[in-house]
């Protein structure tokens, strides 16, 4: 399914919650949120139907995403069945990491391809801060017992804050070492709760892969992942920079995202969003015609890096970022 830019569509990014057990300071109100009526997220048979639509459409690689999707009651079940979906090639899912080690095997038996990882700090009280109340060491934990299953590659992301995490970054890179780990720096964006406070937070990932002379440019074979990837020149792992704000990667964008409350998001960033659970609940038109009208819309490119545009009114934890 080609958008209006000729872009092959075929990511699909579900939230399937808004609910997560940390409050991260650029995603999550410090004093928590204002939880949705349970009649207004989608139960998980209707994302499966969604699901369903958007695979006949053309989606072969699948990512769950929250809030925390491993606070949702159902979710190794719902993952057995999109495993199930014939045309997926790649299931996925972020997450804190922090239920990891209790989900692990369970999540590979249902069908779970890999594990990307939230991680901003290397360091227990830092942790603390960012995450307002997390354990790191259960999050470590929980990275162990994914590669013991063969969650596989492990990838970190980490969004560089500056005076706050931009000392740890050769912590990071390390990682990569003697392990086949990803470790991807995000470039801080001003959305939701970040959208007042990160500029003056922002560093650019060309300041970051600077520091690091040593890193050689390696090629991964996909030309639609929104990293640039290095490794160390003895390294197993490798080190991606994802660049929403300096660097545009929108020319090859193949995603679109549906939220836990059933709104489709042609681009993460922007305000831009189709109603699907009306359709869904209601009967009203044709969902598969939608999803195909929504891929459509989908713009040529973000304007996160423009001074004058709209800010993302949505938080991270309620967009599934």
């Amino acid at each position: 399914m080609k958008d209006a830019s000729g872009r092959n569509i075929n990511y699909l990014r579900i939230s399937i919650t808004d609910l997560c057990n940390l409050r991260c300071m650029y995603c999550m109100p410090q004093n928590g949120i204002e939880k949705k009526h349970h009649k207004e997220i989608l139960s998980l048979e209707e994302i499966y139907e969604v699901t369903k639509i958007a695979v006949d459409l053309g989606v072969d690689k699948v990512r769950i995403t929250g809030g925390e999707p491993l606070v949702r009651n159902g979710i190794i079940k719902f993952i057995e069945s999109i495993a199930q979906l014939e045309g997926i090639r790649d299931l996925a899912m972020t997450t804190n990491g922090l239920l990891l080690k209790e989900y692990a095997q369970e999540l590979k038996n249902a069908g779970l391809d890999r594990v990307n990882i939230s991680l901003d700090t290397l360091k227990d009280e830092k942790y603390k801060e960012i995450t307002r109340g997390g354990n790191l060491k259960t999050v470590l934990e929980g990275i162990e017992a994914a590669k013991k299953v063969g969650l596989n590659p492990i990838k970190i992301n980490t969004v560089i804050i500056g005076n706050f995490n931009d000392d740890e970054v050769e912590d990071f890179v390390g990682l990569t070492l003697k392990e086949n780990i990803e470790v991807r720096f995000i470039e801080l964006m001003p959305i939701g709760q970040a959208s007042t406070w990160a500029k003056n937070k922002f560093i650019s990932n060309g300041t970051i892969k600077d520091r690091i002379s040593e890193l050689m440019p390696i090629y991964d074979g996909d030309k639609h992942s929104p990293a640039k990837y290095y490794k160390l020149p003895d390294g197993v792992g490798k080190i991606g920079f994802i660049n929403p704000i300096s660097s545009h990667f929108c020319k090859y964008c193949n995603r679109i995202r549906l939220t836990a409350d059933g709104r489709l998001k042609p681009c993460l960033h922007s305000n831009q969003e189709i109603d699907i659970k009306t359709a869904l609940r209601h009967n009203i038109g044709d969902l598969r015609k939608l999803l195909e009208e929504a891929i459509l819309s989908k713009p040529s490119q973000h304007t996160l890096n423009d001074l004058d545009h709209e800010p993302i009114v949505r938080d991270m934890y309620r967009i599934g970022g």
